[in-house]
C-alpha cells in the first residue's frame, strides 16, 4: 500500500488523517487493491452496494442505462476520488448504476461497513473518516443538482453552453480540457450525438469557441447566444 500513499493522502476520504494513521487505517479497513483494463466493468448494475471505491490510477466513469439502453454518463472519477460510498452508506440492496474503468485503473476498495462501524482495536480515526464521508456525500450532492441544471435546459446548444460555462468557472479560465470525447459528452448532457457535434461547430463557426477534440476555449460571452 506504500506505493499509494501520495494519491490516498489526496483523497478527500483521509482527510485530516496522518500518513501513519493512513497506513493503519488500511490494513484495519482491509483494503483490497484491484486492477481493471480499459472499458472493463468495475461494479454492474444489482450487484451488492457494499464497497467504497478509490480511484488509485487510471479513470472510472458512472454509467446510468436505461430501459430502452440509452446510456447516460452521471460523472467521472479521477485519481484519489471515490465512487459507491452514496450508494454503500445509504445501505440499498443493490447498486442501481455500472462503473467502468475508462482506462486501464487501479482501485482500492473498501468495505462500508468496517468505515461506519468501530473496529475492536477501537481506532481513532474512524470519528474522523465517518465525518469525512459525510462531507464527500454533501458534496456529490452539490454537483449532482448541478448536472441537473444542465440537463434540464431544453435544447442541445442551451446544455452545451451551460456545460462549457461551468467547466470554464470550475477550471477558472476560458481555455479548459474536458474529460469526455464527443460521444462521453453527448452521453452526459443526455442528448445525440451528431446533434451535439452540430452546434459545436455552429459555435465555432460563428467565432465564440475553439474546439479541439477535448480542448475548448470560449472566445466571447457565449452565455448571450443561448436561447
Amino acid at each position: 500500500m506504500k506505493n499509494y500513499i501520495e494519491v490516498l493522502k489526496k483523497c478527500p476520504l483521509f482527510y485530516n488523517i496522518t500518513e501513519n494513521d493512513i497506513t493503519t487505517m488500511l490494513h484495519c479497513l482491509d483494503a483490497k487493491v484491484v486492477s481493471f483494463q480499459k472499458k472493463e466493468t468495475i461494479i454492474a448494475e444489482g450487484e451488492a452496494a457494499k464497497y467504497i471505491g478509490i480511484v488509485l490510477s487510471g479513470a472510472v466513469q458512472i454509467i446510468q442505462i436505461d430501459y430502452f439502453g440509452n446510456r447516460n454518463i452521471v460523472t467521472d472519477v479521477k485519481p484519489s476520488e471515490l465512487f459507491g460510498e452514496s450508494f454503500a452508506c445509504a445501505g440499498i440492496i443493490s447498486i442501481p448504476v455500472d462503473v467502468v474503468a475508462s482506462t486501464v485503473t487501479e482501485i482500492l476498495f473498501i468495505d462500508c461497513l468496517r468505515i461506519l462501524h468501530s473496529c475492536s482495536n477501537a481506532c481513532i480515526f474512524h470519528r474522523h473518516i465517518i465525518y469525512n464521508i459525510m462531507k464527500i456525500v454533501a458534496m456529490k450532492n452539490i454537483m449532482f443538482h448541478q448536472k441537473i441544471e444542465i440537463t434540464s435546459k431544453r435544447s442541445t446548444k442551451e446544455k452545451l453552453i451551460a456545460y462549457l460555462l461551468l467547466q470554464a468557472k470550475k477550471h477558472n479560465s476560458n481555455s479548459f480540457e474536458i474529460p469526455y470525447n464527443r460521444q462521453e459528452l453527448a452521453d452526459y448532457l443526455e442528448v445525440d450525438r451528431s446533434g451535439l457535434s452540430v452546434e459545436i461547430s455552429k459555435l465555432c463557426h460563428i467565432g465564440l469557441i475553439e474546439a479541439n477534440k477535448k480542448n475548448f476555449k470560449i472566445l466571447k460571452n457565449i452565455n448571450e447566444h443561448s436561447m
